[in-house]
């Protein structure tokens, strides 16, 4: 009875988040003194076998060409006969984007108890507890699962990824797979070198960039971090930037390392969405801005002076200047 792992795969690659997904799912599985194995869902290009340095044993690849496209009521379907067929007890996912459109589908197929947005390790002490988020990240709640079934779904940059050593036994899984029900006309990719979601670092902006023509310094700023760029919602209401970009409570909810907030004053919607940063770096004019009760280290400064002389400095740090 192993821990399964869902791995999510974007363009035939491993998302970060699965790896963090990996790596707890192993940990939960040494928890229960047993093993874990990972599942993954159509075509991909990366190693599959490599990823048994997180900990996974097995990894169940099912590369249906019906699977290349994301449809959750068919990934569910499958999923869940992979579960059966693994009889595995406990499973877990990622919750992003993926994992919060499957794992309830699935909770339902396989009478499983679902905790989402989970930020700790379950405590098997007595049962098995487990910790999430609650109230946009301003409480926690420990949830107790009685089914025999358990989902888990991990808030992303919850859980610190730890590489090790092995390979994992890559076994084909065969499976009748549903026509998706879904048919894709189009894709659009988001701009930026690094995914918003999976980012550890974070460059946002709000309305005292007083226009679209100013960004160009909050662009260097992540480029020389290495950072995915965000915004508040006025600004993506405005059409300044483009709505991936906008973080919130109506917009992506992230955790990175560090998240840099630039002439945005913080309201409670904006930080419901970003409170979850381990590190909160906040620069605005205004020194009443109520960011700065929610921020680690605070600026007081006009943000055209600011960012330039923090960029120009972070590239003498790192010798690129």
């Amino acid at each position: 009875m192993p821990v399964l792992i869902f791995i999510d795969t974007a363009e035939g690659h491993v998302k970060k988040s699965s790896l963090e997904a990996l790596t707890y799912g192993a940990k939960v599985a040494e928890q229960l003194g047993t093993t874990a194995e990972g599942v993954v869902l159509g075509s991909v290009t990366d190693d599959l076998a490599a990823l048994g340095k997180y900990g996974v044993k097995k990894i169940h690849h099912v590369a249906a060409e019906a699977l290349s496209h994301f449809d959750a009521q068919v990934f569910a379907k499958v999923l869940a006969q992979v579960a059966e067929a693994s009889s595995a007890k406990v499973i877990v996912f990622s919750n992003n984007l993926s994992g919060k459109a499957i794992a309830p589908r699935l909770s339902v197929r396989l009478k499983a108890g679902l905790v989402s947005g989970a930020v700790a390790l379950p405590d098997t002490s007595n049962g098995f507890v487990v910790r999430k988020n609650v109230f946009s990240g301003k409480a926690f709640a420990n949830i107790a699962v009685n089914t025999d079934v358990k989902i888990i779904a991990l808030s992303p940059n919850a859980y610190q990824i730890i590489a090790g050593e092995g390979t994992a036994e890559v076994v084909a899984f065969n499976v009748t797979v549903d026509a998706p029900k879904i048919k894709v006309t189009a894709v659009t990719k988001a701009s930026g070198e690094v995914p918003l979601t999976e980012a550890e670092i974070v460059v946002s902006a709000g309305r005292g960039m007083k226009g679209p023509e100013h960004w160009g310094i909050v662009e260097d700023l992540a480029k020389v971090l290495h950072a995915a760029t965000a915004c508040s919602r006025p600004v993506a209401d405005a059409h300044w930037r483009p709505h991936n970009e906008h973080v919130g409570q109506t917009g992506f909810a992230i955790a990175p390392n560090l998240y840099i907030a630039i002439g945005i004053s913080g309201a409670i919607q904006h930080l419901a969405g970003v409170n979850r940063s381990k590190v909160i770096v906040v620069i605005n004019k205004d020194p009443e801005a109520p960011f700065f009760k929610a921020a680690d280290y605070g600026i007081v400064g006009d943000a055209f002076d600011v960012v330039p002389k923090m960029t120009e400095a972070i590239k003498k740090i790192k010798g690129t200047a």
